[in-house]
């Protein structure tokens, strides 16, 4: 384990917050200019990602464990966000015959 935290500690913590706030950035603008709903989860699981790579940089980076426990709960409601999400367009599938968000509005069945 001692090695491990050395290997990570030689990389400086400033490429891992770069690293992380580009894939965030990229997240970001893909949640917000794209309209099919299956790219919008996966821009937002890339944004917890970003986050959970910087968590567990400053984790190892100074020796201290609680960042990695916040890893492990973001990735716990990542999946939940993920089944939720699924059986979500997966009706959206059914009633609609398509997964563009814009048709998440509606209120009512009326076409």
């Amino acid at each position: 384990m001692e090695k491990i935290i050395n290997v990570i500690q030689i990389v400086p913590i400033q490429h891992y917050i770069y690293l992380s706030l580009i894939l965030f950035a990229i997240g970001v603008i893909g949640a917000l200019l794209r309209r099919n709903s299956i790219i919008v989860l996966m821009c937002i699981e890339l944004m917890l990602n970003a986050a959970n790579l910087l968590l567990a940089a400053f984790s190892a980076y100074y020796a201290d464990a609680s960042g990695q426990v916040f890893v492990f709960f973001i990735m716990v409601v990542a999946a939940a966000e993920v089944a939720v999400g699924l059986a979500i367009l997966v009706m959206m599938k059914r009633n609609n015959n398509s997964l563009d968000i814009n048709l998440l509005n509606r209120l009512s069945d009326n076409q």
